[in-house]
């Protein structure tokens, strides 16, 4: 008999803030209570998740933060006192961590009406998104990056994912935020490697899609650099922008296409973390990616020589090494081991390989092949540049 075939197809609108404040939970600041107020007119179930490291860096957080919601018992319930978190890819490295968190949600018995508030690093908000999408198919999740990478990119966007196998962002779903809610005073006790660590992900942006950003954070990376809040504030918030813009307007938020221009830079970076352990911050990764795909757009044509010293002079200036003896790192075979990165990013997408490169600054288009004499090359001067800098 001929197949019967029902077609079946459906949108979904959704929409949740992104804000940006100071103070998030001092008393007089309503925002988070207005933002669950928007999710309807009753209490809601609350759990606290915090990142570690920003408890130990900030030691009355966890009592504010629990203080804020029993203030507001019309509001919410809070179900237990905060939970501290693993901070950084401790707990995206391990499965247990997401068990855990949801071990807390039944104990809790936590429904689909209930808030995840989740404090911490964009590591945390991958876990504790995670474990919260998975829980009754998904509970409410706050998002409340307290890194440059979470409130300019990470903490933003519709994923979640945690490392598994070896394999970065091995295990995850696509799950919008309810929102997000930017506290620009957590980035005051970042230590420096984390400061600087977002900046990258902000040049990513620009290079491919704001020659005009661009320009401005070449303008502005000493200042990044030594810490200027008033210089970061700006950063952060034009480049959550830019996210936020393309996964609105692309038409692929759930990465159903094989292109992903918000990974430009990352084929490398992610193979760089995963090749030393993660010793590398994600953002340093993701420089020194940035930087070799640049080089590589330099050979081929695709960027002027000017356009590449603007891409690398930008970078240093901002406080990143372009360089890493792992880059040079060779397998059995005597092939760059980081080549391999390229087979993964493949593998993850599906199909044929598409990796997005800059057409000048301020522009993008996908690439199916590299050459990987010439990316043997980009390694090659990257050290040497690197080596004549350091004299």
């Amino acid at each position: 008999m001929e197949p019967r075939i029902i077609r079946q197809a459906f949108s979904v609108s959704y929409e949740y803030p992104v804000a940006f404040t100071r103070g998030l939970f001092a008393p007089e600041n309503t925002l988070l209570a207005e933002i669950a107020r928007a999710a309807g007119v009753r209490r809601h179930r609350a759990a606290v998740f915090i990142d570690d490291t920003v408890a130990r860096a900030r030691p009355a957080l966890a009592g504010d933060a629990a203080a804020y919601l029993e203030n507001r018992p019309e509001i919410f319930d809070l179900v237990a006192l905060p939970r501290l978190v693993p901070g950084g890819e401790r707990c995206k490295n391990n499965l247990q961590v997401v068990g855990d968190i949801i071990a807390v949600l039944s104990l809790n018995k936590m429904d689909r009406h209930a808030f995840v508030i989740a404090i911490g690093g964009g590591a945390v908000l991958d876990a504790v998104g995670f474990a919260a999408a998975l829980f009754h198919r998904g509970l409410r999740l706050i998002r409340v990056p307290t890194t440059v990478l979470g409130q300019n990119d990470a903490g933003v966007g519709v994923k979640n994912a945690i490392n598994f196998l070896n394999t970065k962002n091995l295990l995850g779903t696509f799950a919008p935020p309810f929102a997000v809610l930017n506290d620009l005073d957590f980035l005051r006790t970042l230590p420096d490697a984390a400061w600087t660590g977002g900046i990258a992900e902000a040049f990513k942006v620009a290079i491919i899609k704001d020659a005009k950003f661009f320009a401005r954070l070449c303008e502005l990376a000493p200042r990044l650099k030594n810490r200027d809040e008033a210089a970061m504030e700006e950063l952060v918030a034009r480049c959550a922008e830019l996210h936020l813009d393309h996964i609105r307007s692309n038409g692929d938020p759930f990465e159903f296409g094989r292109a992903r221009p918000l990974d430009f830079g990352h084929w490398s970076a992610h193979k760089l973390e995963q090749m030393s352990a993660y010793a590398v911050g994600h953002g340093q990764a993701v420089a020194i990616g940035i930087a070799l795909d640049s080089f590589y757009a330099l050979r081929k044509g695709w960027l002027s020589e000017a356009e590449f010293e603007a891409v690398a002079g930008g970078l240093r200036r901002a406080g990143f090494s372009l360089w890493h003896d792992l880059l040079e790192r060779r397998d059995g075979d005597g092939s760059l081991e980081i080549l391999r990165g390229l087979r993964d990013f493949q593998e993850h997408l599906g199909g044929e390989l598409c990796v997005t490169m800059p057409r000048g600054l301020g522009a993008k288009f996908e690439v199916h092949e590299m050459d990987y004499t010439i990316i043997e090359s980009a390694v090659a001067q990257m050290k040497q540049r690197m080596h004549c800098l350091s004299r």
